[in-house]
């Protein structure tokens, strides 16, 4: 089922925040009030597609703040293997010098409860409990505003990276919509024509486009 417009599933896990240090219980809860959040899953460190969206992140990382959304990473990894990743050298295959929380979602409830796990547990004909699909996330982010309001979601199956771009653009147009009440057209960037909600503003609009 689809999150867009429920609260986003509330979580206490360990995390690796600032490219070195281990925390416990880091929670999303922390941004309530204060900042909106992209959230993404990624499948596994030490992997090939992964770390070109972690680094990717990385360097929008200013866009992103500018804006007063943080960013937050999580996969079903411990956090032992994030921070061993975190420290190793990018020409050595490492994620070293990104400093956003990335989470670690061992019991993998965190993916469940996003809906974003890549497979389903199940009992078999014996009353045995077996995995079935692979146990990690897909590519999947969210947009959370301050209210704890899921407001985007895009999943992404394990082979296809996802677009850092359209992480921000739609950020600019949820802020766009909150600012001035207008919503977006398609393909819409900041600076171009939005419009009023309203047969009246999408004959104007379709009009003038």
């Amino acid at each position: 089922m689809a999150l867009v417009g429920r609260k986003a599933p509330v979580f206490n896990a360990p995390a690796v925040i600032n490219g070195e240090e281990i925390v416990e219980g880091f929670s999303l809860q922390q941004y309530l009030g204060k900042r909106d959040v992209i959230f993404f899953f990624y499948p596994k460190d030490f992997t090939f597609v992964c770390p070109t969206e972690i680094l990717a992140f990385q360097e929008k990382l200013a866009e992103f703040e500018k804006r007063n959304v943080a960013v937050v990473g999580c996969s079903t990894d411990t956090e032992n293997s994030h921070l061993a990743w975190l420290t190793t050298p990018k020409a050595q295959g490492g994620i070293q010098g990104v400093t956003y929380p990335i989470v670690a979602d061992v019991a993998k409830t965190i993916s469940l409860n996003y809906g974003v796990l890549a497979g389903e547990y199940e009992y078999n004909e014996e009353g045995m409990m077996e995995f079935k699909g692979i146990p990690i996330a897909y590519r999947a982010t969210f947009l959370i505003d301050k209210n704890g309001i899921v407001r985007h979601e895009l999943v992404n199956d394990l082979p296809l990276g996802r677009n850092i771009d359209e992480a921000i653009r739609i950020v600019d147009a949820l802020r766009h919509n909150e600012k001035y009440g207008e919503v977006c057209p398609a393909n819409w960037e900041e600076g171009k024509d939005a419009m009023k909600a309203s047969r009246e503003g999408v004959a104007d609009y379709l009009a003038k486009h």
